[in-house]
């Protein structure tokens, strides 16, 4: 079994069990940044990327998880993607910890930040590629949806407001840009190979 389908099982599992006790796992599991500093509950970093809100957001998370981890991980080997997606949701949390890190009744929970971090490396690696999205169904180059999905969160963090934490994407996102640059040296020669064919 990849280690995204492994993921994706672990996940599932962890969310559908807290669907079921949802007091006390997702109160135990989910991040609260009040709690988290002044509790030194650093696992909810990483734990409150196993459960979920909702059956809608777990499988919209798992899917984007499908299309595009297993090339991922493919591509850049399966220690970088263990690696790429526990640090995407340790770097998508943080903007929560600063910014709501006052606020004892702010919690949060989901994979997104570490699933967008699998989605932009992928866009990183294969910008050309064309993306279908279901309320746009004509393929678009992945980097135009990367550059479109960037500015509508930067504009939605700064609205605030409403479920869905744009801080958590956006710092995901950015996060699979420069993971593969940090840590994967060969990833230079493919930013300059890129460079060049579109400059």
């Amino acid at each position: 079994m990849s280690l995204t389908l492994l993921l994706i099982t672990i996940t599932s599992g962890f969310s559908l069990i807290a669907f079921r006790y949802r007091e006390a796992i997702w109160n135990k599991w989910m991040l609260r940044p009040h709690r988290v500093l002044r509790q030194h509950t650093y696992y909810e970093l990483l734990t409150s990327g196993f459960v979920h809100g909702s059956n809608w957001h777990l499988l919209t998370n798992m899917v984007v998880l499908l299309f595009f981890g297993v090339t991922v991980e493919q591509t850049i080997g399966a220690g970088h993607f263990l690696g790429l997606y526990a640090t995407g949701l340790i770097v998508s949390a943080l903007p929560s910890m600063i910014r709501y890190g006052h606020q004892p009744t702010y919690a949060t929970l989901g994979a997104s930040g570490a699933v967008e971090a699998v989605l932009f490396t992928f866009i990183f690696f294969f910008p050309s590629d064309k993306l279908i999205l279901f309320i746009f169904p004509i393929g678009i180059p992945a980097w135009v949806f990367g550059v479109g999905f960037l500015i509508y969160s930067w504009i939605s963090a700064i609205r605030k407001g409403g479920l869905i934490n744009h801080e958590a994407h956006l710092a995901g996102a950015l996060w699979g840009w420069i993971y593969p640059l940090v840590f994967i040296p060969r990833s230079w020669d493919h930013l300059w190979t890129l460079s060049e064919r579109f400059f």
